[in-house]
C-alpha cells in the first residue's frame, strides 16, 4: 500500500472536515474528504496507557513504541478518529462535504445530505446496497523533525499522486465551533452605501434548482445582494436543500448576455481597449487594489483617474459557466458544480475583502466611484460558444496571469507596511491557485471525454483561435505548475484571433461609458462581516 503525506497532524486541529484534491503523474484528479471526529487535544493514551490531555507528546511516544505497544499506537489513531473517503456520493455524485455523521449500532456513518444514503466511515459500505471507497490513514512521527504527520492510502488508477489542495470544508466545521452567526440579512452591506431593497430569497417564485439560483444571481445588479445570494445558494447546494442542480432540465433558465449593473457602476465602465497600462495586469483583484497602493504610498487621490479596475465580474463568471454550459453539457458531473460554486463563494469573499480594504485604506474613493474595465466579460462573451474555449481563455489565461502578477502586488503592499491588505491578498492568491486548478481539471476532463485528445495541443489551439497577442511572462512557474500548467502549455504562445472575428463574437457587447467625475462628500469606513461562508 502506497501512502501520501497529507499534513502535520496539528494542522488538522483547526477544523473537523477537510477537502483534499490529488493529482496523479498522468494528470488524473481525485477528490477526497477527511473527517476528524474527535478534537485533537482530547484525551489520548500514552505509552503507559495513561490518559493525557494533549497531543503534543504523542510524537515521542509513537517514535519510541515497541512491538509490544503497537496496539496502543493503533489505539491512539483510533481515538483521534480520522477517516478519509470519496468526496462524492456514489449514488448520483452528490457532494459529501456536509454529510451528517451518525452513530449506528457499533459503527459511525456519513449520511449523504441529498438522498440519505449512509456509508460506514471505516468500510464505505451502505445498508442501501452500494459502497464508496475509503482510504487507510496512518499517523507517523517524521524522524527528521520529530513532528507527527498524517498519511493516507493513495487511490488506484494512477501513480505518483500529489496533494494539490487541502482546505477546510467551511467555518461551520471549525474546532472549536465558531460563535453563532448573524442572520444573513443583518450583515452590513458589502459595499458601503449599497442598499439592499430585495430579500435574499425572492418572495415570489423562489429558485428551486442551482441553475435557477445561478441565473437569479447573474441578474442581480446590487453587489451586496449578489454576495448574499451567492452565500445562500452555495449553502443550499452543499446541504442538499435544492430540488436538483437542474442542468438536465429542458426548462433550465437562460443566463443574461451581460449581467446588469447598477447605474453608478455602468457610468464608470470603460472599453478594455482604452485602458492605459492594461498590459501590466490581468486579474480583477490586482487591478482593483492597484489604485489603493498608489493612494497608500503616494496619497494622491487623482491617481485613480489613470487606472481602471475590474468591477466584480469574477462572481458572475463562476455562475455563468454553470448556467450557460450546464444545460448544453448534461454529462457534467456534480463535482463540476461543486468546484464552480466553491469558486463563486471564493469570489464573493474576495470581493468583500477588497471592498473592505479599499474603504478602510481610501475612504474617499469607495467602490463604484472609480473607472472599471470590462475585459473579463468581453472574454466571456467571446468564449460563450464553447465550454472548452471558456475554460482555456478565462481560467487558464486570464486567471493564470493573476498567479504571475499577484506576488509582486503583495510585495508592494508589504513594503508599504499594510499588513491587513497583505493578509487579505495572500488569502486571495491561495484561492486563485485552486481556481486555475479547477480550470485545468475540467479542461482535461473535456479533452478526455472528446476522445482523449491531447490537452496541451488543444489548449494552445484554443488560445490561438480565441486570444489576441502574446501570452506574456514573466511566469510564476511554481504556482502554475501546482495548478497543472506546465511550461508546455503557455511558453511561446500567441493568440491569432482576427479583429473581425473578435468583433463578431463580441456582438452587442460594446461598453465605453468613459470616465465620470464622481465625488463622495462623507468618507465611509467599511464595517462588514467578511466570512468564508454564511451559515443559514
Amino acid at each position: 500500500m502506497k501512502l501520501l503525506r497529507i499534513s502535520p497532524f496539528k494542522h488538522l486541529l483547526t477544523h473537523s472536515r477537510f477537502l483534499l484534491t490529488l493529482r496523479s503523474e498522468q494528470g488524473k484528479y481525485h477528490s477526497l474528504i477527511l473527517f476528524r471526529l474527535s478534537a485533537g487535544s482530547d484525551t489520548v493514551w500514552d505509552n503507559c496507557n495513561r490518559a493525557t490531555p494533549t497531543s503534543e507528546t504523542i510524537g515521542s511516544n509513537v517514535k519510541a513504541a515497541t512491538p509490544a505497544k503497537s496496539e496502543r499506537r493503533a489505539g491512539m489513531l483510533e481515538n483521534r478518529q480520522i477517516y478519509v473517503m470519496e468526496s462524492t456520493c456514489p449514488h448520483l455524485g452528490a457532494d459529501m462535504s456536509h454529510a451528517e455523521i451518525e452513530e449506528f449500532e457499533d459503527t459511525t456513518v456519513a449520511v449523504c445530505p441529498w438522498h440519505r444514503y449512509d456509508f460506514d466511515l471505516r468500510t464505505g459500505k451502505s445498508e442501501m446496497g452500494i459502497s464508496t471507497c475509503t482510504y487507510s490513514v496512518e499517523v507517523k512521527t517524521d524522524p527528521e523533525d520529530d513532528v507527527e504527520k498524517v498519511y493516507i492510502e493513495t487511490p488506484a488508477g494512477g501513480s505518483n499522486w500529489r496533494l494539490i489542495e487541502l482546505r477546510p470544508v467551511s467555518e461551520e466545521f471549525a474546532d472549536p465551533p465558531p460563535p453563532p452567526l448573524q442572520p444573513i440579512a443583518q450583515i452590513n452591506p458589502v459595499v458601503p452605501g449599497s442598499e439592499v431593497t430585495e430579500s435574499v430569497v425572492p418572495t415570489t417564485d423562489p429558485p428551486k434548482t442551482l441553475m435557477q439560483w445561478a441565473v437569479l444571481i447573474l441578474n442581480t445588479a446590487n453587489p451586496t445582494l449578489k454576495v448574499m445570494r451567492t452565500r445562500h445558494a452555495v449553502q443550499l447546494f452543499r446541504t442538499g436543500k435544492l430540488e436538483s442542480i437542474g442542468h438536465r432540465s429542458s426548462s433550465a433558465p437562460a443566463p443574461p448576455d451581460v449581467p446588469p449593473r447598477e447605474e453608478s457602476f455602468l457610468r464608470n465602465t470603460v472599453n478594455p481597449g482604452k485602458v492605459k497600462g492594461r498590459k501590466k495586469f490581468s486579474c480583477m483583484w490586482e487591478l482593483f487594489l492597484f489604485s489603493v497602493v498608489r493612494h497608500q504610498i503616494h496619497r494622491r487621490s487623482c491617481s485613480t483617474r489613470s487606472q481602471t479596475l475590474s468591477n466584480g465580474r469574477n462572481i458572475d463568471l463562476a455562475w455563468d459557466i454553470m448556467a450557460r454550459f450546464g444545460p448544453s453539457h448534461p454529462d457534467l458531473p456534480p463535482a463540476f458544480f461543486s468546484d464552480f460554486t466553491k469558486m463563486a463563494l471564493d469570489e464573493s469573499k474576495h470581493f468583500s475583502l477588497l471592498t473592505s480594504r479599499l474603504s478602510a485604506t481610501s475612504p474617499t474613493t469607495p467602490y463604484g466611484s472609480m473607472p472599471v474595465h470590462a475585459s473579463l466579460w468581453e472574454s466571456a462573451t467571446i468564449t460563450s460558444h464553447s465550454l472548452r474555449s471558456r475554460l482555456a481563455i478565462i481560467h487558464l489565461v486570464h486567471e493564470a496571469r493573476g498567479l504571475d502578477v499577484n506576488p509582486g502586488t503583495i510585495e508592494r503592499f508589504r513594503r508599504a507596511g499594510d499588513a491587513a491588505s497583505v493578509a487579505a491578498m495572500e488569502i486571495i492568491h491561495a484561492d486563485e491557485v485552486t481556481h486555475v486548478t479547477s480550470g485545468h481539471r475540467w479542461f482535461t476532463w473535456l479533452c478526455e471525454k472528446e476522445g482523449n485528445i491531447d490537452p496541451i495541443a488543444t489548449f494552445r489551439e484554443e488560445v490561438r483561435k480565441g486570444w489576441r497577442g502574446n501570452v506574456k511572462g514573466p511566469f510564476n512557474i511554481e504556482d502554475r505548475e501546482k495548478a497543472g500548467l506546465t511550461p508546455a502549455f503557455y511558453e511561446h504562445l500567441t493568440g491569432e484571433m482576427a479583429e473581425e472575428e473578435m468583433e463578431q463574437r463580441r456582438g452587442a457587447f460594446k461598453l465605453d461609458a468613459g470616465f465620470q467625475d464622481l465625488s463622495v462628500s462623507d468618507p465611509v469606513e467599511a464595517k462588514i462581516t467578511v466570512e468564508y461562508e454564511q451559515k443559514i
